[in-house]
């Protein structure tokens, strides 16, 4: 079992940054390949980023390459995502995921854990 929270979620203007971060509860933390998702209202949830492991290979949507880095500390249990230049079109709810499947990595019906999601509002 894992238990996933999320937080640094908040309201930030068009071009700032924002860093959230994913605390992960059980001891194969490190083992599991961490995600990001995000669901505004009325749209589908969608993946954003997501990292293996070993923190060697990573996967970003289109949307968001060049702007956001997702990175993991196994050693604390937690995965982040740094949010550069943020637009109106990320805002959103961002949840963090947790999966120890094969599968895509960029399928939400590959991760078996879900966090609460922390809400990211960017205004214009």
């Amino acid at each position: 079992q894992v238990q996933l929270v999320e937080s640094g979620g908040g309201l930030v203007q068009a071009g700032g940054s924002l860093r959230l971060s994913c605390a992960a509860s059980g001891r194969t933390f490190s083992s599991y390949t961490m995600g990001w998702f995000r669901q505004a209202p009325g749209k589908e949830r969608e993946f954003t980023a997501a990292i293996r492991w070993s923190g060697g290979i990573t996967y970003y949507a289109e949307s968001v390459k060049g702007r956001f880095t997702i990175s993991r500390d196994n050693a604390k249990n937690t995965v982040y995502l740094q949010m550069n230049s943020l637009k109106p079109e990320d805002t959103a709810l961002y949840y963090c995921a947790a999966s120890n499947s094969y599968g895509d990595d960029t399928q939400p019906r590959t991760y078996r854990y879900w966090g609460q999601g922390t809400q990211v509002t960017v205004s214009s």
